[in-house]
């Protein structure tokens, strides 16, 4: 039976990530994944457009991920945030707030495909295509049960870091609950281009179908997502491709000039699903496995990997000491230092959903005087830009 200090379920991108941080302590590290490189390679989920806080940009700068992409992502050094229909309309510039963008703004895939590069290079253990069938928690250590191209293979580890998603076979197993909304919604993706230069503007337009985003990509293409019911998803993607290009035009109206799709429609369901804990006895949650945000405002995948950093520095801090890495005192940190950023960041993802929804007009009134006011009231903007940057009040 191998035996591991840290075995991560699930080689995405949350646990891609945590591997590369922990490579450098001298752990035996394995990581599980289920789907091959050339599965991933190929699949549609890889061209999301992933908006990167700064503060995510700042994370992968020091995995030294960041020199390989770097190149491939567009940064955002403008937002406007404004209701269809309506008056209110709020403006931000990075150089009003002394930083040169947000944030940066790239495919799922380049990503995806740097982490994948890394994690190879690296000394930890790869065991792909595999899954884990089933664990256990011993006294020390988990065992997992696992099966890679039909083999049954056993191992023990002292920390087990599930990874492995939004209906996590891991968080299930030890017994974790979750709390799932169903927004009955379904985000619609693809990638537009625009007459007129977007001048590395996200847009954020909340419509009556629902919110509308459009995020600077290279060559004069923006990403699009944009959120329906599903009914109106499914007439939407059945629609000719003229038929919805003048129907996302009379939406977002003409500031980028003329826009034509340049890429599939694709749908994805939302909802919003938060782990009951963040740990149970030596097994952690990170990223889709801990919660799953609406993409409203972009920091589903952020938030995901600041759970990574500060399960890394725990780690790191951990080791300095010669001690367990999957001590009961270390996961209930983490647990803590990691509860203040998920309330705020979820609270405020989940209250935009709420606050932008068709609402009577005295409520719409009061929405738009409130992005009016937010467009002249400078500590609300910087308060609005940490949001964005991913450094609103995260725990040290």
């Amino acid at each position: 039976m191998k035996t591991y200090d840290v075995l991560i379920v699930g080689g995405g991108l949350a646990g891609a990530s945590l591997a590369l941080a922990l490579e450098p302590l001298g752990l035996k590290i394995a990581l599980v994944e289920a789907i091959t490189a050339a599965r991933r390679s190929a699949s549609p989920a890889g061209d999301r457009a992933l908006a990167l806080a700064k503060g995510s940009v700042e994370i992968f700068q020091e995995l030294g991920i960041w020199s390989e992409v770097w190149r491939r992502a567009t940064p955002i050094e403008h937002i406007q945030v404004s209701d269809c229909g309506h008056f209110g309309k709020t403006r931000l510039h990075a150089r009003d707030m002394g930083v040169e963008a947000f944030g940066q703004v790239i495919a799922a895939r380049d990503l995806e495909a740097a982490l994948a590069g890394a994690c190879e290079r690296g000394g930890m253990e790869i065991l792909c295509p595999a899954r884990v069938s089933g664990l256990e928690v011993v006294s020390d250590a988990v065992e997992v049960s696992l099966l890679q191209d039909e083999q049954a293979l056993h191992c023990r580890a002292r920390l087990v870091v599930a990874a492995d998603g939004g209906q996590s076979k891991v968080r299930q197993w030890v017994g974790i609950g979750q709390q799932v909304h169903h927004y009955d919604q379904i985000a619609l993706v693809s990638t537009v281009r625009s007459e007129r230069p977007h001048h590395f503007t996200a847009y954020e337009r909340f419509t009556p179908s629902g919110p509308l985003a459009l995020l600077p990509l290279g060559k004069g293409n923006s990403a699009l997502i944009w959120t329906h019911s599903i009914k109106e998803a499914r007439m939407a993607q059945a629609m000719p491709t003229d038929r919805f290009e003048q129907r996302l035009q009379r939406t977002f109206g003409w500031k980028l000039g003329r826009l034509n799709l340049v890429a599939p429609v694709r749908g994805f369901p939302l909802r919003l699903i938060r782990a009951d804990r963040l740990f149970s006895e030596r097994v952690a949650l990170v990223g889709n496995a801990a919660h799953q945000l609406h993409p409203v405002a972009g920091q589903g995948f952020n938030l995901g990997l600041r759970d990574v950093a500060v399960l890394a520095r725990l780690l790191t801090e951990q080791v300095q000491r010669k001690g367990d890495p999957g001590a009961f005192t270390l996961l209930e940190r983490f647990a803590r230092l990691r509860a203040s950023d998920h309330n705020r960041i979820i609270g405020f993802s989940d209250g935009l959903v709420r606050w932008f929804l068709p609402s009577l007009p005295p409520l719409a009134l009061a929405r738009n005087l409130g992005l009016v006011a937010l467009d002249h009231w400078m500590y609300g903007k910087r308060a609005f830009a940490r949001h964005a940057m991913g450094m609103a009040g995260v725990s040290k």
